[in-house]
């Protein structure tokens, strides 16, 4: 899809939460999409500040990007956008249905859909009907492609000579795909040609060339997309380093995936992505679904045949004071470095990977 221009974001009062995380990953930046606002109830009048290390704050100091109530407010502004980017990520991918009217009304005043939730929206008779009377358009991202485009795994992989590393993590919502871009943005402001494969929704709406949607592609075509989409970039770039996206986690119970990453992937690294005040699986509290140990979760990995050679902290939810007492505790428990990467940037990691794997 040939998509591009500028656009708002709508986070239905979550803009503070994990389920942003697609408004989140745009706002730290993408080449098909300069994000012009966000319509948040909750946070209206507020302005969004980016710091230098990627890390979001909310304040009512002015910034370019402001926080409005709704799309009316919005349009008060007369500020021109061609698009209305759904920017949550919703249990089952489920639209909202406090965001339907914002929805509808973004199709009635000339804006296009960009849609990143398992829902379908062009296939819902009544938004269809109003985009099509307002001639305008929904695009469902996360929808597999035919079949005769999909590919199977081939071993071609194997030819790939670029140092590649996944950001894997120990649950959903974590920050994988933050990490792996600032890292691969770090790497090429050095000079070192990198880049990175996505594998969500979100991936695509940032930009990256390479890549495919993992939870949206016929499972027996997982791995073969995957190759795919690596082989392609190696092909194209020659790439020093290649950052892969993960998914999910290996033992999440609502959707284990990663050993394609591991072993499909043929991966030279694992970066593990972690939380260490979360102690249930997220949204799986009422279940009693305990996340296992991070030491558990090392093992598990190193038990493919892989080394994690770094564990990068989620911090949310965590003071300063905290985040510096898990980092020690966790040094001291694994003979691996840990990293705080929207707190103390992305340089250090950088550094790791190229006194491992400069030769």
């Amino acid at each position: 899809m040939n998509i591009k221009g500028d656009a708002i974001i709508l986070t239905g009062g979550k803009f503070d939460s994990k389920s942003a995380k697609t408004a989140h990953g745009l706002l730290r930046g993408s080449n098909r999409f300069n994000i012009k606002a966000i319509i948040d109830p909750k946070h209206k009048n507020n302005y969004v500040h980016i710091d230098k290390n990627g890390k979001i704050s909310l304040s009512d100091e002015i910034s370019e990007i402001q926080i409005f109530e709704n799309l009316e407010s919005f349009l008060e502004s007369n500020i021109i956008v061609e698009y209305c980017i759904i920017g949550v990520a919703s249990a089952g991918g489920i639209l909202p249905l406090e965001m339907r009217n914002d929805v509808k009304n973004a199709l009635k005043n000339n804006l296009s859909i960009i849609n990143g939730l398992h829902s379908l929206l062009s296939k819902d008779n009544e938004l269809s009907r109003i985009a099509k009377e307002n001639n305008v358009k929904i695009h469902d991202i996360r929808v597999s492609k035919p079949r005769d485009e999909l590919n199977f795994w081939s071993g071609k992989i194997y030819d790939v000579k670029s140092t590649k590393i996944v950001v894997l993590g120990t649950d959903c919502g974590l920050g994988k795909r933050t990490t792996a871009k600032l890292i691969v943005e770090a790497l090429n402001k050095r000079k070192i040609v990198s880049d990175m494969i996505y594998t969500g929704q979100t991936g695509w709406m940032q930009g990256w060339e390479h890549g495919f949607i993992f939870d949206s592609t016929i499972n027996d075509f997982v791995s073969g997309e995957l190759e795919r989409s690596i082989c392609e970039c190696y092909q194209k770039k020659k790439p020093k380093y290649i950052l892969i996206e993960g998914q999910a986690a290996l033992r999440n119970p609502s959707g284990p995936c990663g050993s394609e990453f591991l072993i499909s992937a043929n991966a030279d690294g694992i970066i593990l992505q972690h939380s260490p005040k979360r102690k249930y699986f997220d949204g799986w509290e009422h279940v009693n679904a305990v996340m296992p140990s991070l030491e558990s979760e090392v093992n598990l990995i190193e038990s493919y045949g892989n080394e994690v050679i770094a564990i990068t902290l989620n911090t949310h939810g965590m003071t300063e004071q905290e985040n510096i007492y898990h980092k020690n505790l966790i040094n001291s428990d694994f003979d691996i470095p840990v990293f705080l990467p929207l707190e103390e940037g992305i340089d250090p990691i950088v550094d790791l990977l190229n006194s491992r794997y400069d030769n």
